[in-house]
Order: C-alpha cells, then sequence, then structure tokens
C-alpha cells in the first residue's frame, strides 16, 4: 500500500520586531514560568501540578497560567505580551 503522508512544523512564525527570548537558561532558580492551558481537558492538573514541583524542587519564584479560550484558537495577544515581559520560560500544553 501507498500513499502520502503530509507533515506539518507547527512552530509558529516570531512576528517582526519583537523581542527575541534567550534559548537556553542556566537554571530555573528565581525565573517566572508561564503556562498557556489550551482548554482540553486535564491539562489543568498537569499544569498545576508541575507548577508545584517547580517551586518546590527547583527554586522557580513565580508561576503564570493563562487558559485559551478553546484549543483551536491562538491565545489572545494580550497573554503573548503578559508572557513576553514577565516570563523567562513559557510552556504551551495540551490534555486529554
Amino acid at each position: 500500500m501507498t500513499g502520502t503522508v503530509l507533515l506539518f512544523d507547527p512552530t509558529a512564525l516570531r512576528q517582526q520586531g519583537g523581542p527575541r527570548a534567550p534559548r537556553v537558561l542556566d537554571g530555573l532558580a528565581g525565573r517566572t514560568v508561564g503556562f498557556i492551558d489550551n482548554a482540553k481537558p486535564n491539562f489543568n492538573n498537569l499544569v498545576d501540578d508541575l507548577a508545584a514541583l517547580l517551586v518546590s524542587r527547583y527554586g522557580v519564584a513565580k508561576v503564570i497560567k493563562r487558559k485559551k479560550r478553546a484549543a483551536s484558537v491562538p491565545a489572545p495577544e494580550a497573554i503573548y505580551k503578559e508572557f513576553a515581559e514577565q516570563c523567562d520560560l513559557v510552556i504551551a500544553g495540551s490534555g486529554d
């Protein structure tokens, strides 16, 4: 059986002129971590547990959690702006 497989690159294009975060952190202690909840079931539970672990084990100073309206739409620009200004690391997640 033969067929065609299409592969899609899920990375978003960077907007022109926006700040670019460093690609490597020297550690998590004292850092701020942001989570974008994509509104799928159970991601909020994973984020709560992961946030507690990051704070207790790795010294993360602050965790910011924001939730998208639905998995199929981008987060509002305000969330991207807030995270760009305040977070050292952002994790966009999935649940189910």
